[in-house]
């Protein structure tokens, strides 16, 4: 299976870098995984409407990466919470229907646009609260390294 991962905003702390490291290292053995960075857009005032203009740009950069024969994943907070066995069954079930191609989205600090969401296939959240997009990105890693476990019946921590 292919992963790609859009995420909005570079990673600038050593220790993410390196934990991001490890767990590219780590589902090397399961997967093909490619991540694509986008320039995370500057408000000059916050207000609405420049978090929206902001928010709309992000937003035309990740769906240019986008294909149109990928199964987008997005992060949102008010997407479906699941187990990671729940994940791991999710995945699973992609691979199985022919999709070979799955794309995971995260979005920038005031998170994505409609037209992002409205692309998407799949919201998926990991809690009600928010996180930092780079350590989210970290979070995200790890979960889908953990589906991979447990898709192949490997030991992973409870």
């Amino acid at each position: 299976m292919k992963v790609t991962l859009i995420c909005v905003g570079k990673i600038k702390e050593k220790f993410y870098r390196e934990a991001i490291k490890e767990y590219e290292k780590r589902l090397s053995s399961y997967i093909k995984l490619t991540t694509i960075e986008i320039n995370d857009e500057k408000v000059k005032v916050e207000n609405d409407s420049e978090i929206k203009i902001s928010m709309v740009k992000e937003g035309n950069n990740i769906l240019s990466k986008i294909k149109d024969t990928q199964f987008v994943i997005t992060l949102e907070i008010l997407g479906e919470n699941l187990t990671s066995e729940k994940l791991a069954q999710k995945i699973e079930h992609l691979a199985i229907t022919g999709y070979s191609d799955v794309v995971f989205v995260i979005g920038g600090s005031y998170g994505l646009s409609d037209e992002v969401k409205r692309r998407s296939n799949y919201a998926l959240s990991f809690s009600k609260m928010t996180f930092p997009h780079q350590l989210m990105r970290v979070v995200l890693l790890e979960q889908v390294y953990r589906a991979y476990r447990i898709i192949n019946n490997q030991s992973y921590h409870k």
